[in-house]
């Protein structure tokens, strides 16, 4: 786990300060360093909603923030859990990174150099980012047992935040640090089960995958029954954990483990509260100036202005947001993404196949575009074709200053996306016409204004695919630059990447999808003597 003992002292003192000398008027308690975890108990299950979010109220409120985490490490590609998604773009198939060699930030990942062995730098901040999300979710869990909760309704919403929480962070282990369940990962070990925390805890050693899904699962399945009896449903706050989130988690987990009812079933639960997906007016970038001194201001692109974005459930306004993914995606920020020349551009081969009737295709420079000047010291640079505009602003929200380019929000789950499972799982439950009937509601979403509403059979490049194969290549290109979606799918489907074939790519590497399960932490390996290495 990650620093388990220097974590839980901390948290003892942060907890012991709170009670003690912010509330100890207020909740009538002992003095302090005389406090119990009876005498919390009893303050929790005295019902008093001001004394419960005294105690408990600011760690259940921080539960969702830890998703939107920044501050791992100085270094942005793994400071942050949207480098850290941005990096898994780089090691893909349909992202290019920049139109020359680069020895930038990021050039490693996208030279697909190594990035999964126990002592890389690249690996142990995904594991690190994970473990302290299950450690502080079983802070607050510790609290909440069967008895101290009840019928208490702030209790079971405070735990279904934390259980949640945790059930975010075991998936995403699984994820990075265990084959796909359906591709040899279900024969193999899963993670270390911690419901609980304690700094004399002894190590654990790794559960079976199957016993380490049945424990998110449960997580999941246990938090939308509480949030149910505690009226939590579908709320307006999008940073919020919700039901929307949690059956998000449900539909997530049950696909990447076969169980294609539950995902279906999830997701009908998401689809029938969030109805209505992004407009061709509010997808991506508009241009109301120039190619060589354009104007694209985020508050029309839902990417990055997730209050005129009808399909959030999950994520952050302006001030709250973690910003990192904006500044490598969007080429004109002076970052690495822009005035670094990373460019994020699409794959020659996946544009190829947009249907030109399909307004995506407008996300992606279909030419070069000449000088573009950046702010700060005017310098110029040419922005090559195929760079995207998906997420693309010359402006930050509510400001003129080209300076402030990087002020966005931001989101971690859209209903796209969920639609997009649907349709996968009702694909690979051999119900090809209702999978079809699925994706054609997001390719009618996706149809320029005034053409022909495209169908699956009618999409130019989808004849003589597979229904699944259909499902597919529109989860790559509607998930486009997304939290390292690409990475992740590949290794569910077992596609490797293969980039000799691309005009684009300036890295022609392949790379297996055996490969794409980093290993345990060096750091792990020697802490616990029970871990057992990939």
């Amino acid at each position: 786990m990650f620093k388990k003992s220097v974590m839980k002292k901390i948290f003892l003192c942060a907890l012991a300060v709170t009670l003690l000398f912010s509330c100890s008027k207020e909740l009538d308690i002992a003095p302090p360093n005389s406090i119990t975890d009876e005498q919390i108990r009893k303050l929790l299950e005295s019902g008093d909603e001001k004394k419960i979010q005294a105690v408990l109220g600011g760690m259940a409120n921080n539960m969702p923030k830890l998703v939107n985490f920044g501050a791992l490490s100085s270094e942005s590609r793994y400071g942050s859990n949207q480098g850290f998604d941005v990096m898994r773009n780089l090691e893909g198939n349909d992202i290019v990174f920049g139109n020359r060699l680069l020895n930038i930030f990021g050039s490693d990942e996208y030279n697909l150099l190594d990035f999964i062995s126990d002592a890389s730098d690249k690996n142990t901040p995904y594991w690190n980012y994970a473990w302290n999300m299950v450690n502080t979710a079983n802070k607050m869990l510790n609290y909440l047992n069967p008895e101290t909760v009840g019928t208490n309704k702030k209790l079971q919403e405070y735990k279904g935040r934390g259980l949640i929480l945790r059930a975010y962070a075991y998936n995403y282990l699984m994820e990075n640090y265990q084959n796909a369940y359906q591709q040899g990962g279900k024969a193999k070990l899963g993670m270390p089960l911690y419901d609980t925390y304690s700094p004399v805890q002894e190590s654990k050693a790794r559960s079976t995958a199957d016993e380490t899904y049945a424990f998110i699962k449960n997580d999941i399945n246990e938090a939308i029954r509480l949030f149910k009896e505690a009226g939590i449903g579908f709320t307006t706050d999008p940073s919020d954990f919700d039901l929307g989130v949690a059956y998000f988690m449900q539909a997530k987990v049950s696909l990447w483990t076969g169980d294609w009812n539950t995902t279906i079933s999830a997701s009908n639960e998401i689809l029938t509260k969030y109805p209505t997906l992004m407009s061709q007016a509010t997808y991506g970038a508009t241009n109301k100036g120039t190619q060589t001194a354009p104007e694209m201001r985020p508050e029309q692109n839902g990417f990055l202005n997730i209050t005129i974005n009808p399909e959030v459930l999950f994520g952050f306004a302006l001030g709250e947001a973690v910003t990192v993914h904006n500044w490598w995606m969007n080429p004109f920020a002076e970052g690495n993404g822009g005035i670094g020349q990373g460019f994020q551009r699409i794959d020659n081969r996946l544009y190829a196949k947009i249907d030109n009737r399909d307004y995506r295709m407008g996300c992606f420079m279909a030419s070069d575009w000449g000088d573009y000047t950046y702010p700060t010291n005017g310098d110029k640079r040419t922005i090559p074709m195929y760079t995207n505009l998906k997420f693309a602003a010359t402006h930050g929200l509510g400001s003129d200053d080209k300076k402030n380019v990087g002020r966005v929000s931001c989101y971690y789950m859209r209903s796209s996306e969920v639609l997009l499972m649907k349709a996968e799982a009702q694909a690979q439950n051999k119900d090809d016409q209702s999978a079809k009937q699925t994706l054609n509601t997001l390719l009618a979403a996706r149809t320029k204004v005034g053409q022909t509403t495209l169908t699956c059979d009618n999409y130019t490049s989808m004849q003589g695919l597979s229904t699944l194969e259909m499902v597919q290549f529109q989860t790559r290109l509607e998930l486009w630059g997304e939290g390292g979606r690409e990475f992740y799918n590949n290794k569910r489907w077992n596609i490797a990447v293969g980039r000799a074939g691309s005009a684009t790519h300036v890295d022609k590497s392949t790379y297996p999808v055996s490969k794409m399960t980093l290993q345990i932490p060096l750091d792990e390996m020697l802490y616990n003597n029970k871990m057992v290495q990939n």
